[in-house]
C-alpha cells in the first residue's frame, strides 16, 4: 500500500554550519576504498601550487589503493571509535577488500560488560582505597567487590566504627556498597559522574536505592548507598535457570511500575536487565522488593525546560544498552523512549520464564547486526509460544509502541492479575508499589477498555517482503512515458516520431505532447541499455536515476536536471574506481549509480551539476560512521546504491542542502520518515539490500515551492501508480528495489 504524505508541515530543521575549506584542484585518493574528486575552478595562482601531472596527483599504494595525500585526512580516518562501532567495507576496483564492522562487537546478552557504549580499563586506573569517607559520611572498610556496571565497579562497604551493629538499611547501616567510577570514566569526563543528577532526580523513589552520600576520594568518585540483595539474573542461576510464572509474572507487574514511576520524573533508563533488578536484603523486611539499578546510561525523554517530549532522532553508529535485552530501536541508534524500556522488559521476563531469547548464541564481528536482524524477525507468537497469553499481549503491546506514545501502563499490568495469586502477602515479589501507583487507575482503565477494541496497526512486526521503493516529489505540470522492455517481441526504441505533433510509445502506442519531460524504462537488459540510454539523449532527457531488479535495470530519463552532458559504465565491478577517476579528470561527477545482485553496477557521471568535490565508499555494511565524518567535512550524500549486501554510498560538497539524516531500518522505516517529513527533510536518496533499507533525507537550501512528497511500496515496477501520481503534479525521483515489510 502506498504511504503517502501530502503538504509537508514546515518543520524547523536543525541546521548545522557548513565549514568552508579551500578547495583544491588535486585529484586525491582517501583509504578503505574512497575517492575523492575536486573541481578544477581556481584562480591561476591557486593553482601554481598545484602538482600539474597526473603523476604528481596521486600517490598509488601497489594498484588499487589510492593513498590520502593529507596528513590531516589519514588522522581524521584514524581517529577513535567508540565500544560497538565499526564498519567493514570492500571496495574499488578489483573489489579492493579493506577490514571495517559496522554495529558490531557489543558482546553478547547476559553480563553486564555486555553494553556498547560503556568499559572501564581497570587496569589502567589507580587501585580501590582501602577506607572511603565522603561527603559527611561515616568512614567505611572497603570489602569484596560486588560486581562492574557499565562505568563503575560496586564494593561492600563496612562501617568502622558502627553505633547500632544492627543496622541494615539507612545512612547508619553497618553495610553499603559502595561506588567506584574513576575520574577519567566515559561517565565523568573529569567532572562528577552523569549518573549523580539522575540519583539527584530518582533516589529514593519507587524501586529505587537511596544514595545517603557522595563525593570524590583520590582518584574515585564515589557514592554510599543502600546495601541490597541477590539480582533477578543470581536468582535465575541459583534456581537451575528457571522460575515460576507466577514469580516472573510478579516481577512484570512491579517492574513496570517502577518503569511507570521513573518515566513520570521524565527520564528512561536505558539498561533494562536481569542483573539491573535487584531484590532487597536477606532477612529484612524489604527482601521480596525490587529495585531498579545502575542509572549510568539512563536519558531523559522529556525536556526539563519545556516538559515536552525530546526529538526524534536516529544515529546508527550509537548503541546504548546490552545486546540481548536491548530494543531494536537502541540497536538501531534511535533516541530513546519510553517504549523501549518496556521492550526491554519484555524480553526479560521471557528470558526469565523461558531461560534463553531466540537470538543468543550468535558470534562474530557481525553479532550485533544479526541479534538486531533475529529480533526484527521473530513475531510475538514465536518468541512467547511456550508463556502464557498474557506475555504474548505484552511483547505485543510495547514492540509497537511509537516513538513519542504514551504508554498504557495500567493496562499492561492488568495483562498479568490472571496469572497472580489473589493474596499479595503471600506472592513471591512484593507488589505494593504497583498497587499504590495503578490501582487508581483501574476503574479509568475499565471505561476505556471499550474504546481500545479496535486492533492497533502493528508498526513493526508485519511480513518481510522485498519490493520497489519509489519516491515521488511535487513539480510543475510536465508529461512522463514508460516502456516495460518484457513487453517488446522484438527491439524497437522506446519512443519514436518525435519533432512532430507527439511523441508515440513504441510499446504502448501511447501519445504525447513533442515536449517530453521524463521517461523511465524498467526490466532492461544489459544488451538494450546503451540503446534507450542514447535515444533519451537524442531528445534531450539525461538519466536521473537508475535500480536494478533479479540484474534487470530501471532507469528515470528527465528534461529537468540542468545536465550538459553525461556517461555512464556497465561494470561487471561494483562502481568501477579506474573508470570514475578518469571521468573525475574530465569533469564529471557522479550522478546516480546502481547495483546488481550479481555485483556488477551502473554508474552515471555528469557534467552541469553543482557539485564541488566528491567521494564514495564501498563497504559490506551501511557506512555511517564514514557518511557521519563527511559530513563534518561539507559533504552530504548525492547517490546511493547495493549490490547483494554491498553499499556504494556516493558524497559530495556543493550539494545544495544544509543538513541531511538518514534513516536505516531492517523493514520500512515508516515513522521515522514521517518524523523527519514533519521537521521539513525531505528524501534525497534511497538504497535497499535483501536485509536493510536506507532513506537519507535532506533539507535543500532553496526551499522548493510545493514541498509535497510520498512514497510507495509496490511487488512490481509501480508503472500503474506512476501514472496515478501524474494527476496529483507528482513525478517520480528515485526508486530502488530491496527489503520493506507488507
Amino acid at each position: 500500500m502506498p504511504v503517502l504524505r501530502s503538504g509537508v508541515r514546515r518543520g524547523r530543521a536543525a541546521v548545522k554550519k557548513q565549514r568552508r575549506e579551500p578547495l583544491d584542484k588535486v585529484l586525491i585518493g582517501e583509504e578503505e576504498g574512497i575517492a575523492t574528486r575536486t573541481r578544477r575552478r581556481r584562480a591561476a595562482a591557486a593553482a601554481a601550487a598545484v602538482p600539474k601531472t597526473n603523476e604528481q596527483r596521486k600517490q598509488v599504494v601497489d594498484e588499487n589503493v589510492a593513498v590520502p595525500a593529507k596528513e590531516e585526512e589519514q588522522k581524521s580516518l584514524d581517529e577513535a571509535v567508540r565500544v560497538g562501532e565499526g564498519e567493514a567495507a570492500a571496495g574499488g576496483a578489483e573489489r579492493e577488500e579493506v577490514g571495517e564492522k559496522q554495529m558490531d562487537d557489543y558482546g553478547s546478552g547476559g553480563r553486564s560488560n555486555d553494553k556498547g557504549n560503556a568499559g572501564e580499563d581497570e587496569g589502567s586506573t589507580a587501585p580501590i582505597p582501602e577506607k572511603v569517607q565522603v561527603g559527611g559520611s561515616p568512614m567505611y572498610k572497603v570489602d569484596r567487590k560486588l560486581g562492574k556496571g557499565g562505568f563503575g565497579q560496586v564494593y561492600v562497604g563496612r562501617r568502622v566504627s558502627a553505633v547500632n551493629m544492627n543496622e541494615r538499611t539507612g545512612s547508619g547501616a553497618v553495610e553499603v556498597a559502595l561506588k567506584f567510577e574513576h575520574r577519567s570514566s566515559k561517565g565523568c569526563n573529569y567532572g562528577p559522574p552523569y549518573e549523580w543528577q539522575v540519583y539527584n532526580t530518582l533516589g529514593g523513589s519507587h524501586g529505587v536505592p537511596r544514595v545517603h552520600y557522595k563525593g570524590k576520594q583520590g582518584e574515585y568518585y564515589v557514592m554510599v548507598m543502600d546495601m541490597l540483595g541477590p539480582s533477578l539474573w543470581d536468582v535465575w542461576n541459583n534456581n537451575s535457570h528457571s522460575m515460576s510464572t507466577e514469580m516472573v509474572a510478579c516481577i512484570a507487574i512491579e517492574a513496570i511500575s517502577i518503569l511507570e514511576k521513573m518515566h513520570s520524573r521524565g527520564y528512561v533508563h536505558g539498561d533494562v536487565k536481569p542483573e539491573n533488578f535487584l531484590l532487597g536484603p536477606p532477612g529484612t523486611p524489604d527482601e521480596k522488593k525490587l529495585f531498579l539499578v545502575d542509572l549510568g546510561l539512563a536519558t531523559r525523554w522529556r525536556d526539563n525546560t519545556t516538559g515536552l517530549h525530546v526529538d526524534y532522532d536516529q544515529r546508527p553508529d550509537v548503541f546504548r544498552g546490552t545486546v540481548r535485552y536491548a530494543s531494536v530501536h537502541a540497536h538501531l541508534g534511535r533516541t530513546g523512549s519510553r517504549r523501549d524500556d518496556l521492550e526491554s522488559l519484555a524480553y526479560t521476563l521471557i528470558f526469565l520464564l523461558r531461560g534463553r531469547l531466540p537470538w543468543q548464541g550468535y558470534q562474530g564481528e557481525n553479532k550485533g547486526f544479526l541479534v538486531c536482524k533475529k529480533k526484527m524477525g521473530t513475531s510475538p507468537e514465536s518468541l512467547c509460544c511456550f508463556c502464557p497469553l498474557p506475555f504474548k499481549e505484552f511483547v505485543e503491546h510495547v514492540v509497537n509502541l511509537k516513538f513519542d506514545e504514551d504508554p498504557n501502563y495500567a493496562k499492561y499490568i492488568s495483562l498479568f492479575d490472571g496469572i497472580v495469586g489473589p493474596n499479595p502477602d503471600i506472592r513471591p515479589i512484593n507488589t505494593e508499589g504497583a498497587q499504590k501507583l495503578i490501582g487508581h487507575k483501574r476503574g479509568r482503565l475499565a471505561m476505556e477498555e471499550e474504546d481500545d477494541e479496535q486492533p492497533k496497526k502493528k508498526i513493526r512486526m508485519g511480513m518481510p517482503a522485498t519490493q520497489w521503493i519509489s519516491v515521488y516529489n511535487a513539480r510543475r505540470p510536465m508529461k512522463q512515458s514508460c516502456c516495460n522492455e518484457t513487453l517488446q517481441a522484438s527491439p524497437p526504441l522506446n519512443v519514436k516520431g518525435g519533432g512532430g505533433d507527439s511523441y508515440t510509445c513504441a510499446v504502448c502506442e501511447s501519445a504525447y505532447p513533442p515536449t517530453l519531460y521524463l521517461l523511465y524504462h524498467y526490466n532492461v537488459a544489459d544488451t538494450r541499455l546503451s540503446q534507450h540510454i542514447e535515444k533519451g539523449n537524442e531528445d534531450g532527457l539525461y538519466i536521473s536515476s537508475v535500480a536494478s531488479s533479479q540484474n534487470l535495470w530501471a532507469l528515470i530519463m528527465d528534461a529537468g536536471t540542468g545536465f550538459t552532458a553525461q556517461v555512464y559504465e556497465l561494470s561487471p565491478y561494483f562502481l568501477h574506481k579506474e573508470w570514475i577517476m578518469e571521468q573525475w579528470e574530465k569533469n564529471y561527477y557522479i550522478s546516480a549509480i546502481a547495483g546488481a545482485t550479481n555485483g556488477s553496477s551502473l554508474v552515471v557521471m555528469s557534467k552541469g551539476t553543482q557539485f564541488v568535490q566528491q567521494s564514495y565508499k564501498v563497504s559490506d555494511s551501511f557506512p555511517f560512521k564514514w557518511i557521519n565524518k563527511k559530513w563534518r567535512e561539507g559533504f552530504y550524500v548525492t547517490a546511493m546504491a547495493t549490490a547483494g549486501s554491498r553499499w556504494g554510498v556516493v558524497m559530495s560538497r556543493g550539494a545544495g542542502f544544509s543538513d541531511q539524516v538518514v534513516e536505516l531500518d531492517f523493514l520500512y522505516p515508516s515513522e521515522g520518515i514521517h518524523k523527519r517529513w514533519d521537521y521539513g527533510y525531505r528524501i534525497t536518496a534511497t538504497a535497499a539490500t535483501w536485509d536493510q533499507a536506507a532513506f537519507v533525507l535532506s533539507v535543500p537550501r532553496r526551499k522548493p515551492a510545493d514541498e509535497t512528497q510520498e512514497t510507495l511500496r509496490t511487488s512490481s515496477f509501480p508503472s500503474v501508480h506512476v501514472k496515478e501520481k501524474w494527476a496529483k503534479n507528482l513525478y517520480i525521483a528515485s526508486i530502488c528495489y530491496g527489503r520493506t515489510v507488507s
